[in-house]
């Protein structure tokens, strides 16, 4: 990870590094459902950020993985990747720039709304 972000934010170049690397993170996409339609990584977990507290359960299994957080401009899941914190969950990360970050670092395909 880049010495300037701490271990709970990664930017979207070591976002695509860790997972060329092999490593299986968690991709929780915070999103609601008309932006997934638009741009999502491949491989994502997708629970809305509003319904986050009622689906602790699904995430349950995942608790000791890398868990990174990913909504359009890296605000909302920062607050989700705080509250999952809150609940236990040992390692959640947020994306830096969401998507935005992620159309502009990494992928000029992924479209921008």
């Amino acid at each position: 990870m880049n010495p300037n972000t701490s271990n709970t934010e990664i930017t979207p170049k070591e976002l695509k590094a860790m997972l060329e690397s092999g490593k299986d993170p968690v991709l929780l996409d915070v999103r609601e459902p008309h932006e997934l339609a638009i741009c999502a990584l491949p491989g994502i977990m997708h629970i809305p950020m509003g319904d986050l507290p009622h689906h602790l359960d699904e995430l349950k299994p995942h608790q000791n993985r890398d868990i990174v957080v990913i909504c359009r401009s890296g605000a909302r899941s920062d607050r989700c990747a705080m509250f999952l914190r809150q609940q236990g969950f040992t390692s959640v990360i947020n994306l830096l720039g969401g998507m935005l970050g992620w159309s502009d670092e990494v992928d000029a395909s992924v479209q921008k709304y």
